[in-house]
């Protein structure tokens, strides 16, 4: 190794960037306050990026502040995930070994799939979609406590060169970075950034988020360009050079300082070279012999090359490979590492301009002496990076017997980091690689890693030889943990269509028809029905196997959400049989979990519960903390299906504690929707919002995010405001699609539109919704959805009732709500509090209620926690006493409740309904008064006269002011005078609203 080398300075004044180092060093003092700060710096190459960022750390550092400087290396692009993060992280913890340690929490393990140094991430544990988002979860949070108690910057060069996982974690760590003494500094080549480029996309997203601020480095001006020629040369330049390298280079700082360069060698500026490429080249022309040759080779190396591996591919003896490297450093195109004992270029555009001029096959030989190096010494680079460079390194030989098994080895390794999208494209690699690498090699390769439950064909893997199946098999498990659902599915379209006639290879085509269906539902293409029928079909009859039990997992997990009947429950009792028989626990325990909720729905409650508790109580001793969150998740749900709304958000909450603790994003959601549901039928709507709000800001899938739109729809419908709540709907709507109905979606936002019909006087579409619904069915364990949309459309058309628009088509409206009614069970207190609702409701819209029927509702509801219904059966309650008579004083009490309901829930249609009842009354809705004489026979709390009365009767029946004139022998002049009256004193627009309202309100009543 080198020890300090003079080098040349190339420009020891920093120029320029008044704006941007401020910028830099405000957001540095916001930090340091505690508000984190995030800046994306871009321009093109050589523009001076670095030299800025270098200025700035500087700064950061003389402020103490602990500076943690990565960067993506082109390599990346094969496969060498996190690798900006990994070089960040190994920084801090050299500065900061305890406090590092302290802040990882006992999460080493999973945290080593960042950094290996902290411990082993363990072997092949279940891949699922949530593993990613938890390793991105334990990475904010070890950050955050790190920057607790100190002043963090975090610096990532290079963007244009990460990889697929090192950028979703940036944006992940952006959007979600909220505590801590940290900046995120960020850099990249805008002019790299092509239409088609990956980074485009990300520089797009993160320009909404208004925390974060880009900065664009222009080119110099002229005087900054004499500046830096000042400060290079240590004199007043030449105005003639000025003016000719100002041309030449139009204010790139670097190529500024390579004209300079190109100068001093003795070329004047007439003579310099019209090739970019030849003018980066002068500085290594110039070298030695040997000096050259080095720099050759460490331009195939990588963006940083080890020194003990340079050694082993150079082949030059100590003495010459250090003399060598000291004239390379010297003469500043290559810089030592400051943390490590490698080399790297000091600008990449002349380790690019080296490469370029490097001949094909001279390429090919150096990268098939540094894989037979690193091969015969895998110590010359570190653990985490061995497998994907000489992965790399191989294949860039065009070796490709070597280089199959090497990039299969690669994407075993990435995936141990779920590094899945850098998995992806190394079994793509390994893919095109498969036809060239010779028949021997592909003979002699083994399974190293099983997707899922994909089959080894009965045989171990030692026996089982690997097949291009294997591979497609693994390449649609990581396409679809990356997030790539539509590569995935076109990958299992390939495999069936290679497997042709699946009976020679029954389990994995059963595989392949399971892993569409599921990618099938979750883009919204169909419910994955028929692809679960044929796999069913295919394992039938065969011995017990993982896929037999995945296949039977699949079917039951179909069942649970669309149909949960008898079907489903034989399907997860057969797959938990099956999963025992072959040992497979975790699709066990999966199976067990999809079993107690189906259980629990077919009305087996108690031992469905306990079967669901048992599961979260294994899955946590296990770590299998995915399936933990799952669990809770479930049981929630169903404690909500059970009116034990209390206890659901209780077991909500805990959920969303540990998926936080584990980082499981995804989960996370599910719990917080799951929370939302119960919160809003306990009455608590302000907490459903502010869930729902921040739900839709999180959420990680589409569902949760669909979840939260229908709650704010839900509640916008409730409290009155029916366009927010068509909004919000045609939100979910957009996210839940229509290809896969699932009566969890469907039918609450069923419930919603019909709310919306009935608050617009759309009958014709209350009707339409219910119908549409009832056609499909209301399935077993259903009935927690179906007996709120029954209830919204029955009310609607009882409050309709004796309005003209509404008489068409009503005796089969009626007849709807009673075939619901008769298909709905009511198996526990909150559903048959909601059967009696429906069936008084259904009454009140025939005209045959009673005040004991509406009582017996309210003594339903009342040991229940379901404020907002309650406070409506007490609404109803009321009006059912004042038509009887008699009972004002009950009647106002069940009034005051009812508003104090409304008030405090924000129900603005409710509190509206009650108030004009008492005022219609005469009832005072102050809890001390006593309740006033009863009204004069003469007129009602409207002012309505005998006479308005009489008009009003005849206006309901649908009577036009002529036929109104004839039957109380009056003229059609004076009959339109009292209509005008009516419609004024009951603040209505038409005759139709007035209609309805005298209905609603018993104005054609007995007096009250």
């Amino acid at each position: 190794m080198l020890g300090s080398v003079e080098t040349r300075s190339v420009s020891p004044v920093f120029v320029g960037r008044a704006g941007e180092l401020t910028a830099l060093t405000e957001a540095l003092s916001r930090a340091t306050a505690g508000e984190p700060q995030a800046l994306l710096i871009g321009g093109e190459a050589g523009v001076g990026k670095t030299r800025l960022i270098e200025e700035f750390t500087g700064t950061a550092c003389d402020r103490g502040a602990v500076v943690a400087l990565g960067g993506c290396v082109e390599l990346g692009a094969d496969g060498l995930p996190f690798a900006p993060f990994s070089t960040a992280l190994r920084a801090l913890r050299r500065r900061l070994p305890d406090e590092l340690t302290a802040a990882a929490d006992g999460q080493h393990g999973e945290l080593a799939r960042l950094l290996p140094e902290l411990g082993d991430p363990g072997g092949h544990d279940p891949a699922d979609e949530d593993s990613t988002a938890r390793l991105f979860e334990l990475t904010v949070r070890l950050l955050e406590r790190l920057a607790a108690d100190r002043t963090i910057v975090l610096v990532l060069e290079d963007l244009h060169w990460a990889d697929t996982s090192t950028r979703h974690l940036l944006t992940y760590l952006l959007r979600t970075l909220r505590r801590g003494r940290i900046v995120v500094v960020a850099s990249y080549r805008a002019d790299d950034i092509h239409r088609r480029h990956p980074l485009r996309p990300l520089l797009a997203e993160l320009d909404r988020l208004r925390t974060i601020r880009r900065i664009e480095l222009p080119r110099f001006t002229r005087t900054e360009v004499h500046r830096q020629l000042t400060g290079i040369l240590a004199a007043e330049p030449d105005p003639g050079l000025v003016e000719e390298v100002f041309e030449r280079s139009d204010g790139n700082a670097f190529f500024v300082e390579e004209l300079v360069v190109s100068h001093e060698a003795g070329c004047a500026p007439g003579q310099l070279s019209d090739s970019l490429r030849d003018l980066l080249l002068v500085r290594v022309e110039a070298l030695p012999e040997d000096a050259q040759r080095v720099v050759r080779i460490a331009a195939e190396g990588g963006s940083t090359v080890e020194y003990g591996l340079l050694a082993a591919v150079a082949r030059l003896t100590e003495d010459e490979l250090i003399e060598a490297l000291r004239a390379a450093v010297g003469a500043n195109i290559l810089l030592a590492v400051p943390d490590g004992d490698g080399y790297r270029f000091r600008h990449s555009l002349v380790r690019e301009a080296v490469s370029d001029d490097l001949l094909p096959g001279e390429r090919s030989r150096l990268n098939r002496r540094y894989a037979e190096a690193l091969q015969a010494d895998p110590a010359l680079v570190r653990a985490d990076e061995r497998a994907t460079r000489l992965a790399t390194y191989w294949y860039h030989a065009h070796d490709p017997a070597e280089a199959l098994p090497a990039v299969l080895r690669a994407s075993v390794a990435t995936r141990k980091r779920h590094a899945y999208a850098e998995q992806l494209r190394l079994l793509e690699r390994a893919m095109e690689l498969w036809d060239e690498a010779p028949a021997e090699v592909r003979a002699a390769l083994r399974p190293i890693d099983y997707a899922d439950a994909y089959p080894p064909c009965g045989c171990g893997p030692d026996a089982t030889p690997l097949r291009h199946l294997d591979l497609l098999a693994e390449a649609a498990v990581a396409a679809r943990l990356s997030g790539e659902r539509e590569r995935a599915l076109t990958i299992c379209k390939r495999a069936l269509r290679i497997l042709g006639g699946e009976e020679h290879d029954p389990l994995r085509a059963a595989w392949f028809w399971t892993e569409k269906a599921r990618l099938q539902s979750n883009l919204g293409r169909g419910d994955g029905r028929e692809e679960i029928a044929r796999a069913q079909e295919l394992v039938k009859g065969l011995p017990p196997s993982a896929v037999h039990a995945v296949v039977l997992v699949g079917a039951a997990g179909w069942g649970m959400l669309r149909d949960p009947g008898p079907d489903a429950l034989t399907a997860a009792e057969r797959a938990v049989e099956y999963a025992r028989l072959v040992k497979a626990e975790s699709i066990e325990l999966n199976a067990r979990l999809t079993l107690g909720t189906i259980m629990v729905a077919a009305g087996d409650v108690e031992a469905g519960l306990a079967e669901m508790h048992e599961v979260r109580e294994r899955t946590r001793s296990l770590g299998q903390f995915t399936e933990t969150a799952r669990a809770h998740i479930n049981i929630s749900s169903a404690l909500e299906f059970l009116g034990r709304s209390h206890e659901a958000v209780e077991t909500a909450e805990a959920g969303i504690l540990l998926a936080r603790e584990y980082g499981l994003v995804d989960s996370v959601g599910w719990a917080e929707a799951n929370r939302a549901e119960s919160l809003f039928s306990l009455g608590r709507w302000e907490e459903v919002r502010e869930a729902a709000e921040r739900l839709l800001r999180s959420a990680s899938s589409t569902k949760p995010r669909g979840s939260a739109s229908l709650r704010l729809a839900q509640l916008a419908a409730a409290r009155g405001e029916p366009d927010a709540a068509v909004r919000h709907l045609a939100a979910a709507r957009a996210v839940y699609g229509t290809r896969d109905p699932i009566p969890q979606y469907t039918l609450p936002m069923a419930q919603v539109a019909v709310a919306a019909a009935a608050a617009e006087g759309r009958v014709a579409d209350v009707r339409a919704e219910l119908a549409a619904a009832e056609r499909g069915g209301f399935p077993p364990g259903t009935h927690r959805y179906g007996w709120p949309l029954v209830l919204t459309a029955v009310t609607a058309e009882a409050d309709s009732r004796g309005l003209p628009a509404a008489d068409e088509g009503r005796a089969e409206a009626l007849a709807l709500v009673r075939r619901c009614l008769r298909a709905l069970a009511a198996p526990v207190p909150v559903w048959e509090a909601h059967s009696r609702h429906v069936s008084e409701e259904l009454a009140r819209a025939e005209g045959r209620e009673t005040a004991a029927r509406w009582a017996e509702v309210v003594a339903a509801y009342e040991p229940l926690d379901r404020p907002a219904q309650l406070a409506r059966a007490r609404y109803r309650l009321a009006d059912a006493l004042l038509v009887e008579g008699g009972r004002r004083e009950e009647a106002a009490a069940l009034l005051r409740e009812a508003r104090a309901t409304a008030e405090l829930l924000g129900a603005r249609p409710l509190r509206e309904d009650v108030e004009l009842l008492a005022a219609r009354a005469r009832l005072s809705l102050a809890p001390e008064e006593r309740p006033p004489a009863p009204a004069e026979p003469e007129g009602d709390a409207f002012g309505l006269t005998r006479r308005e009365q009489d008009v009003l009767r005849l206006v309901a029946v649908g009577r036009t002011n002529r036929q109104i004139a004839e039957e109380l022998f009056i003229s059609p002049k004076t009959a339109s005078v009292h209509v005008s009256h009516i419609l004024a004193k009951l603040g209505v627009a038409g005759r139709g609203e007035a209609a309805a309202l005298a209905h609603r309100l018993h104005l054609l009543d007995v007096p009250l």
